[in-house]
């Protein structure tokens, strides 16, 4: 069975990250989208909110599973018999970013990396930038599920439901 990886933090899942989960959904036999474990960083939604905000977003989707890990992608990869990871490009900003990335993984584990474009209409969205016009009092519902954009304003006005 050919199981792909989609890594990212994922504060929070966008529309673009769910255009790119659909889009190796429809390649792949399973897809695990991953929340990479940064401890250095803090998100505006814990690990756990992530999680279940994916599962809720991506529960149409048969063939996706959300799971997390801690350190080196490639380790998760290889502890779990996967041998590719799938990663949305918005614009060559973010390919230059990438290819490192992707060959250094190929050079430690034999991992591919398989870039898939997203819908231009996505093509500057960002979680960052998502949670920074929020905080500004700008509409991100275009970049957002319904779901996820309510549970985004709550925790920008400070009214979180945890």
């Amino acid at each position: 069975m050919a199981t792909a990886v989609c890594p990212g933090s994922f504060d929070p899942f966008t529309l673009g990250h769910r255009y790119v989960v659909e889009r190796a959904a429809a390649r792949f036999d399973e897809v695990v989208v991953t929340v990479v474990v940064n401890p250095n960083k803090s998100g505006m939604f814990s690990v756990d909110e992530r999680i279940a905000l994916i599962e809720d977003d991506c529960a149409d989707l048969p063939n996706v599973r959300v799971d997390r890990w801690t350190g080196l992608l490639v380790d998760f990869l290889t502890a779990n018999g996967y041998s590719t990871i799938v990663k949305g490009l918005r614009s060559a900003v973010d390919f230059d970013y990438e290819v490192p990335m992707a060959q250094m993984n190929r050079e430690l584990s034999d991992i591919e990396t398989v870039f898939l474009l997203t819908d231009p209409r996505y093509a500057h969205v960002s979680s960052s930038l998502v949670k920074e016009v929020a905080r500004l009092g700008g509409d991100v519902s275009p970049f957002l599920s319904p779901h996820i954009h309510e549970r985004l304003m709550a925790a920008v006005t400070g009214e979180r439901k945890v």
